[in-house]
């Protein structure tokens, strides 16, 4: 089990004020109150602020800049109907057979069928397989060939 510290990607910080020190040979009340200044110029709310490394997911889908694209609800729940769970009884390689069936249905101008594949496919994974996804290296996939390898290799049974 994780614990919240373990999770944390960024170095510990440490953040040392510089205090004006006071005057002694003066009398305390003529003197102005100290001031702090600290040596990293973020705000509170900025240093509360949780750390935002480590959350992208390992699939980079290329930038799709085509205007008034989207993805359709009925095409989610089509590629969710069979999803891959990763016991030890499914076949990878026909998950991804039929993965290419459904995708290479769709056609959509200018928009390459393997960006739709990679944002796609964490759709058609549930449980073990997905949790195998989410723990693969931030942006560690970056064609369909990485994708359909790494699956296929995490999830074929030794021979």
């Amino acid at each position: 089990m994780r614990t919240r510290s373990s999770t944390r990607n960024c170095p510990q910080q440490q953040v040392t004020p510089n205090i004006e020190p006071f005057d002694l040979e003066e009398p305390i009340e003529n003197q102005a109150p100290p001031v702090v200044t600290m040596a990293d110029q973020r705000t509170m709310a900025q240093l509360l602020q949780a750390p935002t490394e480590g959350y992208e997911d390992a699939i980079v889908v290329p930038a799709i800049t085509v205007d008034n694209f989207e993805l359709k609800h009925g095409l989610l729940t089509l590629v969710q109907n069979k999803q891959f769970f990763g016991h030890d009884k499914e076949d990878p390689h026909a998950h991804i057979r039929y993965f290419n069936k459904i995708t290479s249905t769709l056609k959509f101008p200018n928009v390459p069928n393997t960006s739709i594949k990679l944002m796609l496919f964490p759709f058609s994974l549930e449980g073990a397989a997905r949790i195998w996804l989410e723990k693969e290296p931030s942006r560690s996939i970056l064609t369909w060939d990485d994708l359909v390898s790494m699956f296929i290799n995490q999830f074929s049974l030794p021979l």
